[in-house]
């Protein structure tokens, strides 16, 4: 294979070209894959590797630092083979604020070359899902939840922003090779377990960090009877676990799901090698699969649903990224169709697609769930992250979404359960939670309903914008739109207070919230930092612009959840410099590399010794220390004890860390190559920021 890197018609001279021959022997399918587009480094799990992206996509809470990002790096357009801009967070567009992000975000399209889906479209994951995601390409995008298309074996991983951005300009995207693992699946599912039952299962098993640094690649007879929106439910979730992607090979299930979707001629037959090797292997009978739950505040927090009955639901949503999908909403449908909502019991239905609420508008289920007492909602991200549809105080809320992260719901005290379309519709029925299997011997004719696809997805495409006939004319920008900030770079010597210290599993919702009285101001940086770590502690952006920054401490899994990067950006404007934490989720990770804050391990002992306002001092040379490879550090702690602390990161991580952030690199090397500076054959010159390969 001969890949060929070019960056914007300015760069026609500074091309990068990589011959591969790629090794068709005992691959994992996602081996086969990341083989097929990789342009640097090798296949070897935690080492760093660089691989070609095909597709991207952002939204409307991230979207608008990535364009303006893409804008400061002065590249003329898209270089991936299809970028999709979508809407569908800040649907209801409570402020002006909202409403001009998205037409920005529709002129950034159109000038730059990408689709846009306009605001009550549906969630970027299930509009691309059933528009562009293909078999055997890769995806890239700034939601945490991108890996869904992996139920249709597309390689699809969540980023940064500014990862996105270098992406659209052409170039690689660079992540530490995963480890793959073998989730084998068996037998079959039985009457009211479903595939949320499925990955909740595995959520019991592993936890929220049990697939860090790994790929999850089901395999085994079991796949043959999930259809491609149940292993999508599968592998959206695979994000709650941690794991960098969650992949399924394509078979006759694949081929009809697109021919349903107009796009047969998409399908590729893609399998593992029969003899690939795996780095673990996890069996999963699907026959033995039951309902299950995951109760407050985790998604791993998970037990059947017998053992939660009884408990009284206020609140009950079926919807979302996850199950918001035609066929996740049809069998709730169905359970309610002649029947009538509890009375103190509100149940939302909140599709995934436009294209979901008008297939059930046509065939009248809408009319049905109305009927029963069921409220329906735009096409939109919403509730998920705590717009519209609130909880009550001290009330219970059963939802089919993916995250019931402490306060994400809108309401800091919540109490949100996770769980299928079944249990939820059986609650709203009952007004309590109870196993659909128990409500079924209570009332008469309630029938499992099952997984039914449509024979045809004929939805309207009239809500999607072609990128070659664009709307606008330039970009469009209202009074709230700021622009992408640039780092310094880091110094010698970091010392400050330490302005929090932070306990396990800190979600980027703590650190940037996602209410709609903050949204509004992701495109503006400065106003955004004013709610840094708010949810944590309300005085500490105050604190930190007294201090003039500091050090952020906290224990295990620092930066779950979202990949939006505002939770690295609004530290670095406030002058945090260093993050002390046990270990780190890796998105987050990526994104504290991203924009020049240094994320430093510490071990058990040192994280209980260090307190609030301790001053920390890294009495190592910073500088030189990053530039050499040196991965231990040395910090001391108020001048009186010292503690290690250390630095895992590549050669390309610590250069975009000295220099401040990568979108300071990157221009730096765009400006001084792009200009002609360097003779094309001059390899000593390495675009290592990821607009190019260091390989020639």
């Amino acid at each position: 294979m001969l890949i060929v890197y070019i960056l914007g018609d300015s760069n026609a001279g500074f091309i990068l070209t990589h011959s591969q021959s790629r090794n068709v022997m005992g691959q994992t399918l996602t081996e086969q894959i990341l083989d097929d587009h990789l342009v640097e480094g090798e296949l070897e799990p935690g080492e760093e590797i660089g691989i070609e992206i095909d597709q991207v996509l952002t939204q409307d809470t991230t979207g608008t630092m990535v364009w303006l990002q893409f804008e400061a790096l002065d590249v003329d357009e898209v270089q991936t083979e299809l970028a999709a801009q979508y809407c569908d967070h800040q649907t209801y567009q409570f402020d002006f604020k909202n409403t001009d992000d998205h037409r920005f975000l529709r002129s950034a399209a159109g000038t730059y070359g990408a689709y846009f889906s306009r605001p009550g479209n549906g969630i970027c994951h299930n509009v691309h899902k059933e528009n562009f995601a293909a078999p055997g390409k890769t995806l890239l995008g700034s939601d945490s939840h991108t890996p869904t298309p992996g139920g249709l074996g597309q390689f699809a991983i969540g980023a940064g922003g500014l990862d996105i951005s270098v992406a659209m300009g052409g170039g690689p995207y660079f992540v530490e090779m995963p480890e793959v693992v073998n989730v084998h699946l068996e037998g079959e599912l039985s009457e009211w377990a479903t595939a949320k039952d499925v990955i909740l299962e595995m959520l019991r098993r592993l936890s929220v960090k049990g697939g860090v640094g790994k790929v999850f690649e089901y395999s085994g007879p079991g796949v043959e009877t999930l259809s491609v929106p149940e292993r999508t439910t599968i592998t959206n979730m695979g994000t709650e676990l941690g794991a960098t992607s969650s992949l399924f090979p394509t078979d006759e299930r694949t081929k009809r799901y697109l021919a349903k979707q107009g796009r047969e001629d998409e399908f590729v037959e893609l399998s593992a090698d029969e003899d690939a090797e795996y780095a673990d292997e996890i069996v999963l009978d699907l026959s033995e699969i039951e309902p299950l739950i995951a109760k407050p505040s985790m998604p791993d927090n998970v037990v059947p649903v017998r053992e939660a009955a009884g408990e009284t639901v206020d609140q009950v949503i079926v919807g979302s990224c996850t199950n918001g999908g035609y066929e996740d909403i049809l069998p709730a449908a169905k359970m309610v169709a002649d029947r009538e909502i509890n009375l103190t019991t509100e149940m939302i239905v909140a599709p995934g697609s436009k294209q979901a609420s008008e297939l059930l508008a046509r065939q009248g289920w809408t009319a049905e769930m109305m009927a029963a007492g069921v409220n329906f909602s735009e096409a939109t991200c919403g509730a998920c992250i705590g717009i519209g549809h609130v909880p009550a105080s001290d009330s219970v809320s059963l939802r089919t979404f993916n995250r019931n992260f402490e306060g994400r719901s809108g309401i800091e005290d919540d109490s949100v359960y996770l769980c299928s379309p079944e249990v939820a519709a059986a609650a709203a029925l009952k007004g309590e939670i109870v196993d659909p299997r128990d409500l079924a011997d209570e009332l008469s004719g309630l029938e499992s309903p099952g997984m039914e696809l449509p024979d045809q997805y004929d939805g309207s495409k009239t809500d999607i914008i072609d990128p070659a006939n664009p709307v606008d004319d330039g970009l469009v920008k209202g009074p709230n739109i700021g622009s992408a900030p640039i780092g310094d770079p880091l110094g010698s010597d970091i010392a400050g207070e330490t302005l929090l210290k932070m306990k396990d599993n800190i979600t980027t919702d703590h650190i940037i919230p996602a209410t709609s009285e903050i949204l509004k101001f992701r495109s503006n940086i400065e106003k955004l930092t004013e709610f840094t770590l708010s949810r944590v502690d309300e005085t500490f952006a105050e604190r930190a612009q007294r201090a003039d920054g500091g050090i952020l401490v906290a224990g295990e899994n620092y930066g779950q959840g979202s990949s939006r990067e505002h939770a690295a950006m609004c530290p670095q404007y406030l002058g945090i410099e260093a993050v002390l934490a046990q270990s780190f989720a890796r998105i987050h990770k990526a994104n504290l590399f991203n924009f020049g804050i240094l994320p430093l391990a510490i071990d058990t002992e040192t994280y209980e010794r260090i307190n609030q306002g301790d001053k920390i001092e890294v009495i190592t040379d910073v500088d030189s220390a990053i530039k050499s490879g040196q991965s231990e550090f040395v910090i001391q702690v108020n001048g009186d004890w010292e503690a290690s602390a250390e630095l895992n990161a590549s050669e390309r991580e610590r250069r975009i860390l000295a220099a401040g952030g990568k979108l300071r690199l990157t221009k730096e090397q765009y400006q001084s190559g792009g200009s002609g500076a360097a003779p094309a054959d001059d390899w000593s010159v390495f675009w290592t920021s990821g607009l190019f390969s260091t390989h020639r």
